[in-house]
């Protein structure tokens, strides 16, 4: 069943209840109450020979009308919406077959057939409704996620919308309908907002459009509001489920996506269709734009006032070029903020799965990249016995690396993983130790290599499932 979700308003509208026990109060609510029926400015009449003291209390106060008898058909006349909220399936199924008859929406409380609509589970922050539907089928579900919901959104957010729709109406009247326009909107829609008139999205709502010359309305504006905002983001190892909340929502709110290749496409897909979405990245060494072009593109995109979301793979400030961004940005004037990722070494750990800490094993972990994996004469090597080693990009061939480190004392039976594609569907874990190290065979890009004792029990557990032997704890 496919239903269309409304906000209805209920405003002088006349509405029936037929029940006034505890499921009637449960829909009837608290007129201070967001999400509950009095809350709405409806006129309110309720049915039912008996009735709960706050009822009672609110038909005193004049909130409602409540007639008190049994229900009778031709309650129904006029009505606008009606909601049946007895003890009695009986009665509850004529006050539905009247609905029926008579065009009215009806909502039979815990009986999904005789539903025309359901009630959601409702979070407010002021103007803002998030309301939870599963059909009927399970409220506590719905309960659940409005829980978690309520949880996540700022309790700021009612203000900040009121103050963001009075500014919006401002946009409306002083610019053009257009694309640009538009593009202002959105990027407003995730900036902060306070009352100030020198606040730095006022001052961006006012200043002139792309190609729009400036008039007395917006002659205060400066070059410096008129910029957007530059976000490094980490992509995480693939996974759309493991990117950060932030990161979620600033790549659907972006104007312009700038990504690393190896940014699958279930991520890209998460921008809006409007975004402007471009590869920057490079594969085997090939690159697609040079690093100074992708300074470029930030720079001209924010200058332009849009939202850039410079999208990498992993965590933005791990083994990247986010340094040599962050300068660029600086040097340019352009604001910029760093989302951080879950990085490629904990996904592929917990695709082993092995602690990297491992307190019987390892007390440290060392991250490197395979150039730099390869030590160098003046550089003290960490204990073998008691460091997680962890090389990104190892490369396809391993033996060089395999026999750098063979060269350096590490015994032959060190513990070693290979993860490829780690977090994504297609994820493969390959356990060996460093003497075999050099003989695996090329896996899918992109790999990360894990060696330490701490891999070595995990690596085991693994090599036994594969072979169908059962493994416990």
């Amino acid at each position: 069943m496919s239903l269309l979700p409304i906000f209805l308003k209920l405003d002088s509208r006349p509405v029936l209840v037929v029940g006034a026990g505890t499921v009637a109060l449960d829909k009837i609510g608290n007129p201070a109450k967001d999400g509950s029926l009095l809350s709405t400015g409806l006129r309110l009449r309720v049915v039912a020979p008996e009735a709960k003291p706050e009822i009672r209390q609110f038909a005193a106060e004049g909130k409602l009308e409540w007639m008190q008898r049994c229900f009778q058909p031709s309650d129904l006349d006029g009505g606008f919406v009606v909601i049946a909220a007895t003890d009695s399936p009986e009665v509850n199924a004529e006050v539905y077959r009247g609905a029926i008859e008579r065009g009215i929406l009806c909502n039979s409380v815990d009986d999904i057939p005789h539903c025309d609509f359901f009630f959601g589970s409702v979070v407010s922050r002021g103007e803002l409704q998030i309301a939870i539907s599963t059909s009927g089928e399970s409220p506590a579900v719905a309960q659940r996620l409005r829980r978690e919901i309520e949880e996540q959104l700022p309790a700021d957010l009612g203000p900040w919308l009121e103050n963001l729709g009075a500014l919006r109406r401002e946009v409306l009247e002083t610019h053009p309908r257009g694309e640009a326009r538009r593009a202002l909107l959105h990027q407003l829609a995730q900036r902060p907002l306070c009352e100030s008139p020198d606040c730095p999205s006022r001052q961006l709502a006012h200043a002139p459009l792309a190609g729009q010359p400036a008039s007395a309305n917006n002659t205060h504006a400066t070059h410096s509001h008129s910029t957007g905002k530059v976000f490094l983001v980490g992509a995480g190892p693939g996974d759309p489920e493991l990117l950060t909340v932030k990161a979620s929502r600033l790549i659907q709110s972006a104007d312009v996506v700038l990504h690393d290749d190896l940014v699958p496409q279930t991520v890209l897909d998460l921008a809006p269709r409007t975004a402007e979405v471009v590869n920057v990245g490079k594969r085997c060494g090939v690159k697609n734009v040079t690093q100074e072009e992708i300074h470029a593109l930030m720079i001209d995109h924010a200058r332009a006032r849009r939202s850039v979301v410079r999208l990498k793979s992993g965590d933005p400030l791990l083994f990247g070029r986010a340094a040599e961004e962050i300068a660029a940005l600086t040097a340019a004037g352009v604001a910029f903020e760093v989302v951080p990722g879950i990085t490629a070494a904990f996904a592929a750990a917990a695709a082993i799965p092995c602690s990297l800490t491992d307190r019987n094993s390892a007390s440290s972990v060392l991250l490197t990249t395979a150039h730099h994996a390869q030590s160098h004469p003046h550089v003290p090597l960490p204990r073998l016995d008691d460091t997680t080693r962890v090389v990104y990009m190892p490369g396809r061939d391993l033996s060089r690396l395999a026999q750098e480190w063979l060269e350096q004392g590490v015994p032959p039976d060190f513990p070693c993983a290979i993860v490829s594609r780690a977090a994504q569907p297609d994820q493969q874990v390959r356990c060996t130790t460093l003497a075999a190290l050099g003989d695996a065979a090329p896996t899918l890009a992109p790999s990360l290599l894990i060696a330490g004792w701490a891999v070595r029990d995990s690596a085991a557990a693994l090599h036994l499932a594969a072979e169908g032997v059962s493994v416990t704890a």
